[in-house]
């Protein structure tokens, strides 16, 4: 019991983010590691495997599938508003370490938002709580080298009836870490919006891609200003957690760069100063920050006991990030 116990006060401590086209082939993890839904879903659950993609028409409301995936039984949720019709987008919401994604649908208020812009929205289970964005994090996904890449990738061609031009990624910490890695290492998105993370993988070809970046100035996880943040192991011992990024402005210059964007313009209201650069072909590259914000989702449901115990940043009231991500988002599609 001891043994286990560590493992999980580690993982407890981990990000605190529960409030190029060459596709990697990892090795494939132990079926032990899978770790599926904390709750079950409102409907009768519509079952999908890596070969043989649903064709039926996805029901309105919530539903849950699985697939798998290099031997791997990997799950999520999905939520189909009534207004979200035949060629509606997706939006592909990745929690943070220690979440799920029940977690991140109840905190984040993406299923609100569906049912006012009319997109469906998939919730993806990572294994064992986390993501495998690079050898060095995070958790259990990167210690046995989970294909989460190819996990995304097949979640995505398995919903039926979406418009393959609106296909979108956002998520909090070691998801937000996860839509870059699959910006660098996929070309299905149209647009991405990480919210208190960083790159930390290799990105050595990525495709044109229309970025939303959030950030907390006063991040103490995912520091603004780069390098390790207090969570981070430097990678050693059991379950590796080495979060050691460049800045978080240079590493939007750095994506500026490979859209061929133009100088941003910036503007400022209160806390929050957003800084847009607009790319060829109608990409843009958007950075916001929120100052004395920490890690966390800007807008998002305050959990005060989780707070308490696991010492997170409460949510900033000064921006409401799903909101303000999902505008971006909508305008910008895959050309």
């Amino acid at each position: 019991m001891k043994r286990l116990i560590a493992p999980l006060t580690a993982l407890l401590l981990l990000l605190a983010g529960c409030t190029g086209r060459n596709r990697p082939t990892p090795s494939p993890p132990p079926p032990a590691s899978s770790q599926p839904p904390t709750s079950a879903p409102t409907s009768a659950p519509p079952v999908a495997s890596s070969s043989t993609p649903p064709t039926s028409t996805l029901p309105v409301g919530k539903s849950s599938a699985s697939l798998t995936v290099d031997g791997l039984k990997r799950t999520y949720l999905l939520y189909r508003p009534a207004t979200a019709k035949t060629g509606a987008p997706l939006v592909v919401v990745l929690h943070g370490a220690v979440g799920t994604g029940r977690q991140a649908e109840q905190s984040y208020g993406w299923d609100a938002e569906a049912d006012k812009g009319g997109f469906v929205v998939a919730y993806p289970d990572g294994v064992n709580r986390t993501w495998n964005v690079s050898p060095d994090c995070c958790g259990v996904a990167a210690r046995d080298g989970v294909n989460d890449v190819g996990f995304i990738t097949q979640l995505v061609s398995a919903v039926p009836g979406i418009d393959p031009h609106r296909v979108y990624a956002t998520g909090i910490s070691n998801g937000a870490m996860l839509t870059y890695r699959l910006a660098c290492d996929t070309d299905i998105f149209a647009a991405i919006a990480p919210v208190a993370g960083t790159m930390i993988n290799k990105c050595d070809d990525p495709a044109r891609i229309s970025i939303i970046h959030i950030h907390g100035q006063n991040d103490p996880t995912i520091p603004y200003a780069g390098g390790p943040g207090r969570r981070s192991n430097n990678g050693k011992g059991r379950l590796p957690i080495k979060i050691d990024g460049p800045s978080v402005p240079s590493l939007i210059d750095t994506w500026r760069r490979t859209d061929g964007c133009a100088a941003p313009t910036e503007t400022k209201s209160g806390p929050v100063t957003t800084s847009v650069a607009t790319c060829p072909d109608g990409r843009a590259v958007e950075l916001i920050t929120v100052a004395g914000a920490g890690h966390q989702w800007p807008g998002s449901r305050p959990a005060p006991v989780a707070q308490r115990i696991l010492h997170l940043d409460p949510p900033s009231t000064a921006l409401n990030a799903t909101s303000t991500i999902w505008q971006f988002l909508n305008a910008h599609p895959k050309r």
